[in-house]
């Protein structure tokens, strides 16, 4: 059976969704010819923070989408202490359709889902040094439902 959606289908790697809770906002973008990432995206917080977003999947029988929001992280050849100090979420990407069926998130060319779960992103971005001070200060939710779909 084919879900019927209101809206025109728009491919993942154009999908804006937001956090009504926050007014945070995830925008994805093309990623390009990696051979690794399979998803690229950047939160965007309150006081102009963005977050850079990835997502890889992972081999074999059980493969996932394993997603990481970074804050500002070296570039070029890094350690991966460098990577884990930058890292501020880390785990699967979840997919909802317009019923609420849960699926994984989509590799780029495939339709984007009308929301997406990051499990415990809110309380991990609450426990992160941006937090507060000079950083962030409104924290979204777990959830994000989607906006539209850039040209």
């Amino acid at each position: 059976m084919i879900p019927v959606t209101t809206q025109a289908a728009c491919p993942i790697e154009l999908a804006v969704y937001g956090d009504a809770q926050s007014g945070s906002e995830i925008d994805f973008t093309p990623t390009g010819a990696s051979a690794t990432v399979t998803n690229s995206f950047r939160l965007i917080l309150d006081n102009n923070v963005v977050l850079d977003g990835i997502a890889m999947w992972t081999d074999g029988a059980a493969a996932r989408p394993h997603g990481s929001l970074m804050y500002k992280c070296p570039t070029g050849d890094v350690t991966g202490e460098e990577l884990a100090a930058c890292t501020l979420w880390e785990g699967v990407i979840y997919g909802a359709d317009d019923k609420g069926v849960i699926g994984l998130l989509p590799a780029e060319r495939a339709d984007a889902p009308q929301s997406l779960v990051f499990p415990d992103l809110g309380p991990s971005l609450e426990m992160s040094t941006v937090h507060g001070g000079n950083g962030f200060s409104k924290v979204p939710s777990d959830v994000f439902t989607m906006k539209g779909c850039q040209e």
